[in-house]
Parts: C-alpha cells; sequence; structure tokens
C-alpha cells in the first residue's frame, strides 16, 4: 500500500509538472496569436489609409483634368476672338492685308504649337496615372498576400491552441482521477 501510495504520489507529481507545462506552453501561444492579430490590424489600418490616398489622387487628377479642359477652351476662345479681330481689322485695312495675313499664320502655329504641348502635357499625365495605378495595384497585391499567410498563420495558431487546451484537459482529467485515488486510499483505514 505504501509503495502503491507513493507511486500514485509520483504520478500526480509527474502530471502536476505536465500540466504546468502545457499551461505555460498554451500562455505562449496565446500571446503570439495576439501579436498575430495586432499585426493584422496594423495591416488593415495602412491599407485603409492606402484606399484614402489612392481616392485622393484620383480626384486631384479629375481636378486638373477639369481645370485643364477649361485653360484649353479658355485658350481656343481666345485664339477664335483674335481671329475674329483680324478679320475685321483685314476688312477695314485692305493696305496692311500682308501685315495682318502674317499675323494670321503666327497665331495659327502658337495655336498648334499649344495644342501640342497640352497634348504632350496629356500624354505624360496620363503615364504618370497609370505608373501610379500599377504600383498601387501591385502595393494592394502585396498586402492582399501578406493578409493571407496572416490569416494561414493564424489558423495553425488556433489549432495548436486546440490542440494544446485538449491536451490540458486530459491531464487534468488525470489529476482529477489520482487526486480521487489519493483521497480513497487516504481513507482506507490499513494506511492510516
Amino acid at each position: 500500500g505504501v509503495l502503491l501510495y507513493s507511486h500514485l504520489q509520483r504520478k500526480v507529481r509527474s502530471a502536476e509538472a505536465l500540466a504546468q507545462k502545457y499551461k505555460q506552453q498554451q500562455e505562449a501561444l496565446s500571446a503570439q496569436l495576439q501579436v498575430v492579430y495586432e499585426h493584422r490590424s496594423r495591416l488593415e489600418r495602412s491599407l485603409q489609409k492606402e484606399r484614402g490616398e489612392h481616392k485622393k489622387t484620383k480626384e486631384d487628377f479629375l481636378v486638373y483634368k477639369l481645370e485643364a479642359q477649361e485653360a484649353l477652351n479658355k485658350e481656343k476662345q481666345d485664339s477664335m476672338n483674335r481671329y475674329g479681330a483680324l478679320s475685321s481689322q483685314h476688312k477695314i485695312l485692305k493696305n496692311q492685308h500682308d501685315d495682318v495675313k502674317k499675323q494670321l499664320l503666327d497665331l495659327q502655329l502658337q495655336h498648334n504649337s499649344l495644342r501640342l504641348e497640352h497634348r504632350k502635357s496629356l500624354e505624360s499625365h496620363s503615364q504618370k496615372l497609370a505608373q501610379l495605378q500599377q504600383q498601387r495595384d501591385s502595393e494592394v497585391t502585396n498586402l492582399q498576400d501578406t493578409v493571407f499567410k496572416l490569416r494561414e498563420e493564424s489558423k495553425l495558431l488556433r489549432k495548436a491552441h486546440l490542440e494544446v487546451h485538449s491536451q490540458l484537459l486530459s491531464a487534468q482529467a488525470q489529476m482529477e482521477e489520482f487526486r480521487q485515488l489519493k483521497e480513497a486510499l487516504q481513507k482506507m483505514p490499513g494506511l492510516r
């Protein structure tokens, strides 16, 4: 009986040590899971910020496009006004016909040059916008990959957490069994 009692005591101590070890592992896994959750939260905030910046860039580009269109319309209107003035002056001043015709040609060249510059400017801005969109798409893809990896890691950690939890419950059940055996042995009159 004494040997059995000491053997059971050793088993109880072993089970308590094992339960303590499982409890420490569970606490470590919980801390790691908390770090993963915080990292995921930071990534989601970063993604929201990136979306806001993209929206602002898009709005800025639309405003710039509208202003450029208005400037072009104004330039065209100014050119047409000048052309009308020169036509009226041509009708009034016959003797200055050659000079007025030369001025008209100069104005047309200037108008074409301005239109060409405007077209180049629009192409340049379109290329910049495409580059920004490509860069944003790449960053969004990278963030999505990171979020996917973090989710997979979170699943693995949850699975490990559940396994440790079940092992801890099993160890607690064994400890309860040993405790009951110990109480039963203590109640036996022979051992007293």
